[in-house]
C-alpha cells in the first residue's frame, strides 16, 4: 500500500479568525465541525478536494513566531501573476502581507506571502510546476 498525504492538522490560538484567514484568501469551505478539545475541531477543504487534501483546525495553539528569513509556509498555487497581486494588495490592506510579490527563477516563480491569524506563513503563486495547470511543466 502506498501512503498519501490527505490532510494537516493545525493547533490555532484563534479557530474562527484561521477558518476566516483561509476562506477570504484561499476559497477554503468549513466541510466538516464536531466537538472537541473543549471547543469544536474543523475540518476546511478547496471545493472539489474535500476527498484528497484538509486542514483539520483546532483551538489551542499558540501563535507561531517565525523569523523574516524563515520559508516554512503552506503553498496555493494560482493562475496569474494579477491574482498574485491581488492576493498581495488584499493582504497589505488586511495588514498580513509578510513578501511582497516578487518573481524568482523557475520553479519558484512569481509569489507573495501572508502570514495566518496563527503565525503561519503561507504562499501564493504562479509559474511553479505545481498545481492546477502544471501538468505540462517539467519538474527539475
Amino acid at each position: 500500500m502506498r501512503p498519501a498525504l490527505t490532510h494537516i492538522a493545525l493547533h490555532v490560538p484563534d479557530l474562527d479568525a484561521c477558518i476566516d484567514f483561509y476562506h477570504r484568501y484561499c476559497s477554503m469551505q468549513v466541510i466538516h465541525q464536531r466537538p472537541g478539545k473543549g471547543t469544536r475541531i474543523v475540518w476546511m477543504a478547496e471545493p472539489g478536494k474535500e476527498h484528497q487534501f484538509i486542514f483539520v483546525i483546532m483551538p489551542g495553539g499558540q501563535d507561531r513566531h517565525l523569523a523574516a528569513d524563515d520559508y516554512s509556509h503552506f503553498g496555493f498555487a494560482l493562475e496569474s501573476r494579477a491574482d498574485v497581486e491581488r492576493i498581495a494588495a488584499m493582504a497589505a490592506a488586511d495588514g498580513c502581507l509578510i513578501w511582497p510579490p516578487r518573481d524568482e527563477p523557475y520553479p519558484v516563480g512569481y509569489y507573495c506571502g501572508l502570514r495566518d491569524p496563527a503565525g503561519n506563513y503561507v504562499e501564493f503563486s504562479y509559474g511553479q510546476p505545481l498545481g492546477p495547470g502544471s501538468e505540462q511543466m517539467p519538474i527539475p
